[in-house]
């Protein structure tokens, strides 16, 4: 029988905690995917765009934008399948592989970073409306963070309401900072910019563009578990990668390409500048709704992410640990966290990927071994395999910089892992469950 299902809050749907999503709890296609939709089509997602395409020039920036969300697609799309078929969340998925012990650390770790990026993005959102108007970018920074926690709070129908907002909000800000830019600007030259330099390999860009999201990417059982199955998983992740992932970011290399953006090596493909104007109310208030939804959108799902797996960890509950892990977010954010960017997307290039193509390996690719696997406190193979991708891309990082260590630590990882398990038979001896046994509620493929 399924465990019955208590509401910690009233009125507030359980968030399922430590077991999977049952199957009548599961949401619709549509619901799924407009969690997804909003959460790469960010202002923070086209900044790297730019950046990338002020490097490269606009032909290179654009490929290395299009082989990065190429991999993203197939990256999320496997784990959102594996979420979609058994309704389990990171930190679940994570007990299978790392073990009873060890997922601590993995999901621990990731839970950690996507609280950073909780706090940069907020913090980026007052940032964005001082530059902008002049307000208190503390204190722009501290309201808006106590609201991202608030519709955190609420849980994954809250983040589909805002995300689904989000993302044609975007469209719309993108377009009007199109059109307003063509008024002045040239857009035939946007296909033959030559970009500025700087140093920049492909494979550098490859990274840049894929650690914007590698971590939540690789968490997206979170958001997918709450799929009917595993094929609508995957169709709803494709919303956010490919699909707005591209948008935000090439939109951020076509308004650097054309020329809108002033200092496009730093400030990327930010274009919110382009709607502020002293004598037009109508822009402003345009670009404070945008920021704040956009931004909103990425923080609370960030925060979402943060708050299960280590309220998992913990034995507690989802909303208990948004409020804890969102004061200390916020607090980072006031404080002025969200300097950091660069730092953070390079620790997400050398560790993340590894982590996530073991997940891959073990539960896609060696599945049939999980039904009758003994459950283990710790799964060292998974840590040499999560070891050797981070080495390796730590020197590749370092020695080898046109490639992406992004991708050659995904490789790495994954090839190690396999080497280590796939050799191996099933195990015999003392099992768990059988997954169906676990989780009944485990819809067909």
């Amino acid at each position: 029988m399924s465990t019955p299902v208590t509401n910690d809050t009233p009125h507030l749907e359980s968030e399922f905690e430590h077991e999977p999503v049952p199957q009548e709890h599961r949401k619709s296609l549509l619901t799924v995917s407009a969690v997804w939709i909003g959460f790469p089509m960010i202002l923070t997602n086209a900044v790297p765009g730019g950046l990338v395409v002020a490097a490269l020039g606009f032909r290179s920036g654009i490929a290395a934008i299009i082989v990065a969300n190429i991999i993203m697609a197939v990256y999320v799309g496997l784990l959102s399948y594996r979420a979609g078929q058994t309704g389990k969340n990171f930190a679940l998925q994570t007990t299978e592989t790392f073990g009873t012990v060890g997922y601590t650390i993995a999901s621990g770790f990731l839970a950690t970073i996507v609280v950073g990026w909780f706090a940069f993005n907020t913090g980026a959102t007052g940032s964005a409306l001082h530059n902008s108007f002049g307000w208190n970018e503390p204190l722009v920074a501290f309201i808006v963070g106590i609201a991202f926690i608030a519709v955190t709070f609420v849980g994954f129908k809250a983040l589909s309401l805002l995300s689904g907002l989000a993302a044609p909000l975007f469209v719309v800000a993108l377009v009007v900072a199109l059109v307003i830019g063509a008024q002045t600007n040239d857009f035939s030259q946007v296909v033959s910019y030559p970009g500025v330099g700087g140093g920049m390999t492909f494979g550098i860009a490859v990274t840049a563009i894929m650690a914007t999201f590698l971590d939540s990417g690789t968490m997206a059982a979170d958001f997918t578990r709450w799929s009917k199955n595993g094929r609508q998983g995957v169709i709803a992740t494709a919303t956010a990668f490919p699909f707005a992932s591209l948008v935000a970011q090439v939109g951020g290399g076509v308004a650097v390409a054309a020329g809108l953006i002033a200092n496009a090596s730093v400030n990327g493909g930010d274009f919110t500048p382009i709607l502020t104007g002293p004598n037009n109310w109508l822009l402003n208030v345009l670009v404070v709704v945008f920021v704040i939804i956009n931004l909103g959108s990425v923080c609370t799902h960030c925060l979402y992410n943060g708050a299960l797996s280590w309220s998992h960890i913990t034995r507690s509950k989802m909303r208990l640990l948004t409020l804890i892990l969102g004061a200390v977010g916020l607090a980072a954010a006031v404080l002025g966290a969200w300097h950091y960017y660069v730092s953070w997307l390079a620790l997400l290039g050398v560790i993340v990927p590894p982590l996530g193509a073991i997940l891959i390996a073990d539960q896609i690719v060696l599945a049939k071994r999980l039904r009758n696997r003994p459950q283990r406190r710790v799964r060292a193979s998974a840590f040499i395999a999560w070891g050797a991708g981070a080495l390796v891309a730590l020197i590749v990082h370092q020695f080898v910089p046109v490639l992406s260590d992004a991708v050659v630590g995904l490789l790495v990882g994954f090839v190690v892992y396999l080497a280590i398990e796939g050799p191996q038979k099933a195990a015999s001896g003392t099992t768990v469950q059988p997954e169906s046994a676990i989780n009944p509620a485990t819809p067909a493929r």
